[in-house]
């Protein structure tokens, strides 16, 4: 019998996609999960955590700034020191550059306008456990909603990026938010940290208008069931 992964979604005040994530990894795919409130300081018993998107402490001073503060966020620093899995979506994805897990930044959109829609994703990497059950250059269509994800670095640090092979996704066609190089994901060089605006969790079902985001939970799930 294949060991279970035990999954927390940090809630942060302001953090409104966090039962969704919750629902994807506890009701489709039968993982324990539990809701970890911003001020826990044991996230020990975790095998993967998740920032979820939303607007944690009302996105003010800029997004993720003030919940880089939150107690729980340097246990999560451990985490992945650790070679654990750590996943931010959307406001989480800002957190994790914040915190300096991720390289980069999220600012404000090109147009300086909320964006909510659907947008083709390129698949960039399929050698990561996030992304084992898609295929280099596969375009999927996921939902976006920000106000501020343009990713932005200045050029040394994106010439790291890319010559290390961080860029996971990237937006195809239209350019919805003006992001550099069209990042739409990236992961630190361990691959273990994974930063996206797009949302896998509102495309994991049929009924949402698309599944193309389940397949980045199963694959993590796919691929630590082989290792172990």
């Amino acid at each position: 019998m294949t060991k279970a992964m035990k999954f927390g979604v940090v809630v942060f005040p302001g953090s409104n996609c966090d039962r969704d994530v919750a629902y994807v990894t506890r009701d489709l795919l039968g993982q324990p999960t539990r809701m970890v409130w911003h001020q826990e300081t044991d996230i020990a018993d975790l095998d993967v955590i998740i920032l979820p998107g939303g607007f944690s402490y009302g996105d003010y001073l800029r997004c993720g700034a003030i919940a880089r503060f939150s107690p729980v966020m340097q246990q999560v620093i451990e985490h992945a020191q650790k070679g654990k899995f750590v996943l931010g979506i959307c406001n989480g994805f800002q957190v994790l550059t914040e915190v300096g897990l991720l390289p980069g930044a999220l600012v404000r959109n090109r147009n300086l306008h909320f964006i909510c829609d659907r947008s083709p994703i390129q698949v960039q990497r399929s050698d990561l456990p996030w992304t084992k059950n898609y295929t280099a250059g596969e375009t999927v269509t996921l939902p976006i909603a920000h106000g501020e994800g343009r990713f932005y670095a200045d050029r040394k640090t994106l010439s790291k990026i890319e010559d290390n092979n961080q860029v996971v996704f990237r937006y195809q066609g239209d350019n919805p938010n003006g992001s550099l190089k069209r990042i739409a994901g990236i992961c630190n060089r361990r691959g273990n940290v994974l930063g996206m605006m797009p949302h896998p969790e509102r495309a994991a079902e049929a009924i949402l208008g698309g599944s193309d985001g389940l397949k980045l939970f199963q694959g993590l799930l796919e691929q630590v069931a082989a290792i172990k």
